[in-house]
């Protein structure tokens, strides 16, 4: 993928931003993924070029946060708790229904682009369980037979709009 010189003069403002500061990197990548929803391969070699670091210490930060992205995703990221107490309660079987419902596989965005299913590690929601957040937004107690009712509330959303 060849970087846009729009997107690459973005990209090096908000590294030349954090110049001078101990370690811009995380407040760098962060600015970027906000700007552009990921940070492909590309992207990381201008950071670490920006900031005289190697491509391996961007790489490592990038794929070690789960915050960061690779790929583009979704306007909507379906996060499905796989923690313990969501597991126990059948969040597995939660996330196989998205997947079915969707057509793609956690990790993977639909392609229209609107969906994204992430499996998340806990979301602080252990009472809840199982449960599911969109965007932010929590879904308490989810079983297999409610995925398809939220994922129509989105897609309703897309029509409206």
């Amino acid at each position: 993928m060849a970087i846009r010189a729009d997107s690459r003069e973005k990209i090096e403002r908000i590294c030349d931003s954090h110049k001078g500061e101990p370690s811009p990197l995380m407040i760098v990548l962060e600015e970027i993924q906000r700007e552009f929803g990921y940070i492909p391969f590309e992207v990381q070699e201008i950071v670490a070029e920006k900031l005289s670091l190697p491509v391996s210490d961007v790489y490592g930060v990038v794929t070690f946060y789960n915050f960061f992205s690779l790929n583009p995703k979704g306007k909507y990221v379906i996060g499905v708790c796989l923690g313990t107490a969501c597991y126990v309660k059948n969040s597995q079987a939660v996330i196989d229904k998205f997947e079915e419902v969707l057509a793609i596989k956690t990790g993977q965005t639909s392609a229209d682009g609107l969906f994204t299913i992430e499996a998340l590690r806990c979301i602080g929601a252990c009472a809840l369980a199982p449960a599911v957040s969109v965007n932010g937004k929590v879904y308490p107690m989810v079983t297999p037979d409610k995925v398809p009712a939220i994922v129509a509330e989105y897609r309703k959303m897309e029509e409206v709009a």
